[in-house]
């Protein structure tokens, strides 16, 4: 399949397979996710797009927390693409308004000819608190109410909305709304708030999940999208993976492990929670005792090679071909999206893009 052809299947919610190892396919795109801090200029994230389309991958997101707008740099990257899906991970409801978030998506939709799907997720107590100024208050009612706005706008032309959050009189759009509003997708971990992923969203862009862990969560997810008439086929399951491919193993494997012991142990409760649940709370604990003493070094010892392979490809590009194919083939998924570990040279990062397009 095309790029072209993968990218209109992806605007219809369908599900046709784009990736293919050694004659086996596998119902997945591929999706570049890019870190806005590993770059100069918002044009040189531009620039990272249009290698990703010309190396076959299907989508490119992004993520904001404390550094650039996501928009600038997504409106370059669409204005200078043709085919690429444009897509972002994730913003918070607790920083932009719910008509905002819509005026938002509807904007990079237009400016990339339909190719945009918008992230959302509940964030984090640091983010929401020390950036955003605001109390981190029933972040999974916020999100669901933000995105009854967002489709509220996208169908009426209205933010108008009654809520336990939100309370809004409504205007008036000032555009026509498009037929084919982008996609919402919603990036969550526990059990709750992936059945709100899937009763309210139309993606789901989980992280950090093994895939004995991301199977069980596909239940909820499936619980999620029935209280919705949905079927777990209607929605985009896309999850995160962070990894790096290089002809030094253990230099590649080193820096895996530094970035995943980190995400577990320093990134907020969350993360490290959820792969406690997975059947790893030792694990977790030992790194959050280390972060404790601020022993980063400590962190990365307590990573057994274990749980390192089961939460990120790392190692040669043959190695990290087969896991991304591997997570891929798992019932359910639907793109996987590739990003980088901390620390990468661009050798590294042009390795890592190298090993996993080949599978397109």
């Amino acid at each position: 399949m095309g790029v072209a052809d993968a990218v209109a299947d992806d605007a219809q919610q369908s599900h046709e397979p784009t990736v293919t190892t050694e004659g086996a396919r596998v119902n997945a795109e591929l999706d570049l996710l890019v870190s806005l801090n590993d770059y100069e200029t918002p044009q040189d994230v531009a620039d990272r797009a249009v290698q990703a389309e010309e190396m076959g991958f299907d989508r490119i997101t992004v993520g904001e927390t404390t550094g650039w707008n996501i928009v600038p740099p997504l409106t370059l990257a669409a204005d200078r693409t043709d085919d690429l899906g444009i897509s972002n991970d994730v913003i918070s409801p607790f920083g932009r308004s719910p008509a905002m978030l819509a005026q938002t998506a509807l904007t990079l939709h237009d400016a990339s000819d339909g190719r945009f799907r918008l992230g959302l997720g509940p964030s984090s107590p640091a983010i929401t608190e020390r950036w955003h100024g605001k109390p981190f208050e029933r972040p999974l009612r916020r999100t669901r109410e933000a995105v009854e706005i967002i489709r509220a706008v996208y169908e009426t032309g209205s933010p108008a909305y009654e809520g336990e959050i939100f309370d809004i009189a409504g205007l008036n759009y000032e555009r026509d709304v498009p037929e084919s509003p982008p996609p919402i997708d919603i990036a969550t971990l526990g059990p709750k708030a992936t059945e709100m992923a899937g009763r309210f969203g139309d993606g789901w862009a989980p992280q950090m999940f093994t895939k004995n862990g991301l199977e069980d969560r596909l239940e909820d997810l499936t619980r999620g999208a029935d209280l919705a008439d949905k079927l777990l086929e209607d929605l985009r399951v896309a999850p995160i993976v962070r990894g790096i491919a290089s002809e030094d193993r253990e230099a590649a494997r080193e820096k895996a492990r530094s970035t995943i012991a980190f995400m577990l142990g320093a990134y907020g409760p969350y993360y490290g929670d959820s792969v406690a649940d997975q059947g790893y709370p030792e694990v977790v604990s030992e790194i959050r005792d280390a972060w404790g003493e601020r022993d980063t070094d400590a962190m990365a010892s307590a990573l057994p090679d274990t749980v390192l392979d089961e939460l990120a490809p790392a190692g040669t590009p043959d190695e990290v071909r087969e896991w991304v194919a591997d997570y891929a083939a798992l019932d359910g998924v639907d793109a996987i999206r590739v990003g980088f570990v901390d620390g990468l040279t661009e050798a590294e990062t042009e390795t890592t893009m190298d090993a996993v397009s080949e599978l397109v």
